[in-house]
């Protein structure tokens, strides 16, 4: 007579544990993310061109908009630089939000029949995005020799600023996946947020146009101090940092992500049973 055993699959008790789970299903993680990026580029006309065809075209109406109409302010860059810099971090930031905050409803599927940590799914939507930056980048390259505009030394620390991004995008996106999965009208409102938070944000205008009496509220949106970062990092002293704004935005990353991820932890043993 042969034994029976019955394996129980639980997820680890313990912040300890739930990391040590993370890096256990780290080939999961991997396979995720190569899986987004292949249906992203081998489903599409254009491919990876789409990468750069979207953030140059809205490049083009907001210097239209803003350079050409509106008369703002560039210092001396020029102005499709100004723009696309700012581009960068925010295009990654939409796209990283918006992929992430799907993420657990895309997998559906998969969430319910095994288990590994949750956080794994929209951890690894984001990746997509960091390879669109990437193509992206490129053409910053090209916009600069197109100019003949050279960044200094400060580019240098661009990496720090691109992280702040990252974990702005994952702060909201791993809240707004936990809310998707038991309230379904969230995919309709992410995009809405994603579109208001383009105007809000510094993206076709130096922060500098907003009067000093604002601008360490106006700082209260991470992303301007992102923004700020990147343009400082590229454009050099043409866009000094507004210090005070930016470790304001830093502090509000931090306790975003933290809240993010608080809710995510709190509601995740739930995703199985109500997706």
């Amino acid at each position: 007579m042969s034994n029976q055993f019955d394996l129980i699959i639980e997820p680890g008790k313990g912040i300890k544990q739930y990391w040590h789970d993370l890096w256990k299903y780290r080939e999961l993680f991997y396979f995720l993310a190569w899986r987004d990026i292949l249906v992203r580029y081998k489903q599409t006309i254009i491919g990876i061109a789409w990468s750069v065809v979207r953030p140059f075209l809205t490049m083009i109406v907001l210097t239209i908009i803003f350079g050409k109409l509106a008369k703002f302010p560039s210092g001396d860059a020029p102005y499709p630089i100004l723009v696309f810099a700012a581009m960068l971090p925010w295009q990654m930031f939409a796209n990283a939000l918006s992929e992430s905050s799907n993420s657990l409803i895309v997998n559906a599927n998969l969430l319910s029949k095994i288990y590994f940590p949750r956080i794994i799914m929209p951890i690894s939507s984001v990746i997509v995005s960091l390879v669109d930056f990437l193509i992206s980048f490129g053409l910053l390259a090209i916009l600069m020799l197109w100019y003949g505009f050279v960044p200094g030394l400060m580019i240098l620390v661009l990496p720090l600023f691109l992280l702040l991004a990252l974990l702005a995008a994952l702060g909201c996106g791993i809240w707004l996946a936990a809310l998707n999965v038991k309230y379904r009208d969230f995919r309709y409102i992410v995009p809405f947020m994603i579109q208001f938070g383009l105007y809000i944000s510094p993206v076709g205008f130096s922060s500098t146009v907003v009067p000093n009496k604002w601008r360490l509220l106006y700082s209260l949106n991470p992303m301007v101090g992102v923004i700020d970062g990147f343009r400082w990092a590229i454009l050099g002293t043409e866009q000094p940092l507004y210090l005070p704004g930016f470790l304001l935005s830093i502090v509000v990353t931090l306790l975003i992500f933290s809240f993010g991820l608080f809710y995510f932890r709190k509601t995740e043993r739930t995703f199985a049973d109500v997706i």
